[in-house]
């Protein structure tokens, strides 16, 4: 297996986030040891952020930092587990909240493909980028 992020890389759908995550000098952290539950957005949820939004973001690194931990919370989490949840408290802080009555909800983001193994975590696949309050 590879790493969280060789394994985003791999699966070709997530250039943007990959990117996002190289201009935010997290590459290291999430292919430290972890483990680490990603909720990944695609590149389709990226294009669904008003125009200029991740341009902006790439010259805002804190912010891009912040939007970006906001997407990952601590240790191996997976959809067996996520849905027993209703939040679940991120690494840049703050809490998601979680609704697995019709399908698994992260917020307003639809988790689309589950349970994706790394050998550091796991990566959950959303449709939608998840914004802090």
């Amino acid at each position: 297996m590879a790493d969280i992020v060789d394994t985003a890389v791999s699966a070709g759908s997530f250039t943007t986030l990959v990117a996002a995550v190289k201009a935010a000098g997290l590459v290291e952290t999430l292919k430290g040891a972890g483990p680490f539950t990603v909720f990944a957005p695609t590149d389709e949820a990226f294009a669904k952020l008003p125009a200029g939004t991740v341009e902006g973001l790439l010259k805002d690194l804190p912010k891009l930092k912040q939007i970006l931990t906001y997407h990952v919370v601590a240790g191996k989490v997976m959809a067996a587990d996520v849905v027993k949840l209703t939040s679940a408290k991120t690494v840049e802080g703050s809490e998601v909240t979680i609704d697995a009555t019709s399908g698994v909800k992260i917020n307003n983001a639809t988790v689309v493909t589950p349970d994706v193994a790394a050998d550091n975590g796991v990566i959950h696949i959303i449709d939608t980028v998840l914004l802090p309050a």
